[in-house]
């Protein structure tokens, strides 16, 4: 019977503290599409019919003519004040001006990738060729024990393309 006392409190002992920590947040289920994904700048839109984008990497090349879709942005609506710091906040979307367009790779790496857009323009001619080699960008959103997301984004604008983000 002594024994089973002893393991009765040693038991409860152990749990309490563990009990007083806060739980560790769960990671959310969102699973990352390995994509370059190439927004033509509003001010670019007028002159763009249509685009072609090839992105090297890793010896890999994949290269697709993007389905153009219209860009959008948040807008903040605020918070509701009386419900405090755990408050629902909400936000909508509005149209840019921009266009967006993704191209699925195998997958997506920290290693460089080597972009070539081409196209044509609404006048039927074609677009400049344009270049870019540059590393995609790696961030922790949700702490480094949730993973590293990976994201590679290219604008593109009269200009030429570069680097989004």
């Amino acid at each position: 019977m002594r024994s089973l006392g002893v393991f009765f409190v040693a038991v409860t002992t152990s749990l309490i503290p563990s009990a007083c920590l806060p739980e560790a947040m769960p990671c959310p289920a969102i699973a990352q599409a390995p994509v370059v994904a190439l927004t033509v700048a509003a001010s670019y839109v007028p002159t763009v019919k249509a685009i072609h984008l090839k992105a090297c990497q890793d010896g890999t090349c994949r290269e697709a003519d993007l389905e153009l879709m219209p860009g959008s942005t948040a807008v903040d609506q605020g918070c509701e004040p009386s419900a405090g710091p755990d408050g629902t906040c909400s936000a909508t979307s509005s149209p840019d001006g921009t266009l967006t367009g993704m191209l699925m790779m195998d997958v997506l790496t920290e290693s460089r990738i080597d972009a070539t857009a081409t196209g044509s323009s609404t006048a039927g001619m074609p677009l400049p060729e344009r270049t870019l080699s540059f590393i995609p960008r790696a961030e922790y959103p949700y702490g480094e024990r949730c993973g590293k997301f990976i994201t590679a984004t290219v604008l593109l604008d009269a200009d030429g393309l570069r680097q989004a983000g």
